[in-house]
């Protein structure tokens, strides 16, 4: 289990190291990455989007009912609220749900090219496929979750503001105080430095295990399976650490 272990994080990387070499043809690779851009970032904000409004006004609901008192400040809610989405839900939540989508969609299709010999063929024809395949979609998907970063944020916080708005769960100028309330620009910042590190993740452990696929179909979905999962625990791990480093 050790070796197998160690064997697979040496192969890894090996695989960066081809990765993060010189593209050899600088419009051919911006050309990928404006693809990849639309592919992995343009085509996932949509669920942000939805998943952080619904988000928003729930935390305002479930605060409510089981965390607010007659003892506490009913700007107390919209203050939980923001402190949620901003260090947790806005990055963290939002990079496991990313690697559902994204991180299986991207390795399923590199691990489809590996199958159907596409990659041996770029190898054969002296193209470095691992720079010329997976650095566009690392950079493309590094510079996009940031932005779902900020979506999220306003999403989660416009969710907040319609239940309140159709509803008698909160007056509306006592969750604008509260999301007013104590901010830390430090807070928003921490978010976007833990995105760049999962959206990192996601690509290159995406890309790792369907550049490795050996085999046919099946092989594939099981390498779809296995990037997302490991994908989603290394988040949650790297979560802890950074947590603790930038909040401590």
């Amino acid at each position: 289990m050790l070796h197998k272990l160690l064997h697979s994080i040496g192969d890894y990387l090996l695989l960066m190291y081809r990765v993060f070499s010189r593209p050899q043809r600088s419009h051919i690779f911006w050309h990928q990455y404006l693809k990849e851009f639309y592919s992995l970032g343009y085509s996932s904000l949509g669920i942000v989007i939805l998943m952080s409004l619904f988000i928003g006004a729930l935390l305002c609901v479930q605060i409510k009912l089981n965390v607010w008192s007659p003892w506490m400040p009913r700007f107390t809610i919209g203050y939980a609220m923001r402190e949620v989405m901003l260090l947790e839900f806005a990055s963290s939540i939002i990079c496991i749900i990313l690697a559902g989508k994204v991180g299986s969609n991207i390795a399923s299709e590199i691990g489809t090219m590996r199958v159907t010999q596409q990659i041996d063929a770029l190898d054969v024809m002296g193209v470095n496929s691992a720079n010329y395949i997976i650095l566009p979609k690392i950079l493309a998907l590094v510079s996009a979750v940031p932005l779902f970063v900020t979506f999220s944020i306003a999403s989660g916080i416009g969710g907040a503001y319609l239940v309140c708005s159709f509803s008698d769960l909160l007056p509306l100028e006592d969750l604008t105080i509260g999301l007013q309330h104590s901010y830390e620009g430090w807070h928003l910042w921490t978010g976007y430095i833990k995105s760049f590190f999962f959206a990192f993740i996601i690509a290159s452990v995406s890309s790792y295990f369907g550049y490795m696929v050996t085999g046919g179909s099946i092989e594939v979905g099981r390498a779809s399976t296995n990037a997302v999962v490991v994908s989603s625990v290394l988040i949650l791990f790297s979560d802890l650490l950074l947590t603790n480093l930038l909040m401590g």
